[in-house]
């Protein structure tokens, strides 16, 4: 994954609560076995309505996504971060998140910035006036910024870590991989061990 110190962007507001992981990607997209190419399930529902935000030319290509109170509950469906994430936004700032969509956010270089409801509606209402005001999500200072004011946001340690080095949990663990093969390699024979592969198996 890609290191991020701050993002500068657009923002698409969404002036929705409760916005639970079906509706940001519907189940029938998540059967596909890659971790890429979810950006045509992101909100499929909702995009069939041609006044949808994402539908219309200021947001579409808009990098931080603005919404309300409980963003991402439901299921944990990790494609949800997925599909934001492959759509193009760096950023999702909303007053509160389901606690796995907040998890998995971290650990796949999505920004999910809590912020109270006085600063959300102030950047809601700042994007629907403005289509092409932007917004600095700075990781480094733990800061959110914009015309219409500075905010600090917290954010766990370790998923701030993982991206401000551009890892996921798959990337630390082969980086310690000296460290594994010694501990194998000094483990008693008589304890047991996993067989290798008799072949070598496709990766979807």
């Amino acid at each position: 994954m890609q290191a991020i110190e701050a993002h500068t962007g657009r923002m698409a507001p969404l002036r929705r609560n409760d916005v639970d992981t079906d509706q940001i990607i519907p189940s029938d997209f998540c059967r596909r076995l890659t971790k890429t190419g979810f950006e045509d399930g992101l909100f499929a529902g909702w995009r069939a309505d041609p006044d949808f935000v994402l539908n219309r030319k200021p947001y579409a290509s808009a990098t931080v996504l603005v919404a309300q109170r409980n963003f991402g509950s439901g299921s944990s469906r990790e494609t949800a971060v997925w599909a934001l994430r492959d759509w193009g936004f760096a950023a999702v700032i909303a007053e509160s998140f389901g606690d796995i969509f907040q998890r998995n956010a971290g650990k796949n270089a999505l920004l999910a910035v809590a912020l109270g409801a006085d600063a959300v509606g102030a950047l809601l209402d700042h994007a629907t006036e403005r289509p092409d005001a932007e917004i600095t999500v700075d990781l480094l200072d733990r800061q959110v910024r914009s015309e219409v004011g500075v905010w600090d946001f917290a954010i766990e340690d370790r998923a701030r870590w993982l991206m401000l080095n551009g890892l996921d949990e798959i990337a630390v663990t082969l980086g310690r991989d000296a460290a594994i093969r010694a501990h194998e390699a000094a483990r008693p024979p008589w304890l047991p061990r996993t067989a290798a592969p008799t072949r070598a198996v496709p990766v979807p």
